[in-house]
């Protein structure tokens, strides 16, 4: 009997914001439809996230009809998903530079507002490629705005097992994961390589090194020093603390909760 089920289904629509659980999602070269598709980014078109603005948990995005639609406490805006502002330009995601759009002046006034700061919110196009890390894949997939690859699978069993080491347990939303599985084993999606979700292929890339983003309440907006220092404890390897593992796509299709995962290497 297989005991490895796709237990839950997360998208973040706008990188670094509170995202929406889902019952069944497409799967997609660049990661799931709508994942990361969207992010703010500060007047000289550098990419904003939890980890200089902590506050941003506070703000949910989900995919609502033709919308994107982005929650703050009492306030709310609605994106048409095709919405587009002005000509393509370049902004900056790490080391990378994309061709993203605009979406409207009203979003980058709505966002600047609730931050205090002058922000813009820009959209990457489906057509427009990113690379992931050449060192580990030979094919040059692409990914979305997320950090580095287009998935991260996270087992129950891990987070119970870091849950076990902390005075106040964390939920799995400090580690942002796209699939999240039941399983016996602790850590075991470490090792794995060729693995299948329903009728989806995906091959293991790296276990995913983590950051002080994972440091941050996603219900408060507050850092603190946990989970990172009890990781960095016992499952830190060449300097990078590693919680989850980063995955690749093989082929499209769509996965649903309640799917086998089947280990294949």
């Amino acid at each position: 009997m297989n005991d490895r089920i796709l237990s839950e289904i997360w998208r973040y629509p706008v990188k670094s914001l509170g995202g929406e659980q889902i019952s069944a999602g497409r799967i997609l070269p660049k990661g799931l439809e709508y994942d990361r598709r969207w992010m703010l980014t500060d007047t000289s078109m550098q990419f904003l996230t939890q980890r200089t603005v902590p506050e941003l948990a506070l703000f949910r995005a989900r995919i609502g009809g033709n919308d994107l639609v982005v929650q703050h406490n009492e306030h709310r805006i609605h994106v048409p998903i095709e919405a587009r502002h002005g000509d393509l330009f370049q902004a900056t995601v790490w080391a990378d530079t994309v061709q993203v759009h605009g979406c409207s002046s009203d979003a980058d006034t709505w966002f600047s507002d609730l931050l205090h700061r002058a922000v813009r919110l820009v959209a990457f196009p489906e057509k427009e490629a990113r690379q992931v890390d050449l060192a580990y894949s030979a094919r040059g997939q692409w990914v979305s705005l997320a950090d580095g690859y287009p998935f991260l699978v996270i087992g129950e069993a891990s987070l119970a097992d870091l849950n076990a080491r902390l005075e106040q347990p964390v939920p799995m939303n400090r580690f942002r994961p796209n699939f999240v599985f039941t399983g016996r084993h602790a850590y075991e999606e470490d090792g794995w390589k060729k693995f299948g979700i329903g009728a989806v292929d995906f091959v293991g890339v790296k276990p995913c090194a983590r950051c002080v983003m994972i440091t941050v309440d996603q219900a408060t907006g507050r850092k603190n020093t946990e989970p990172l220092a009890t990781l960095a404890g016992y499952r830190k390897r060449g300097g990078q603390v590693y919680f989850g593992q980063n995955v690749l796509p093989c082929n499209v299709g769509t996965v649903a909760v309640g799917d086998a995962i089947l280990i294949n290497e």
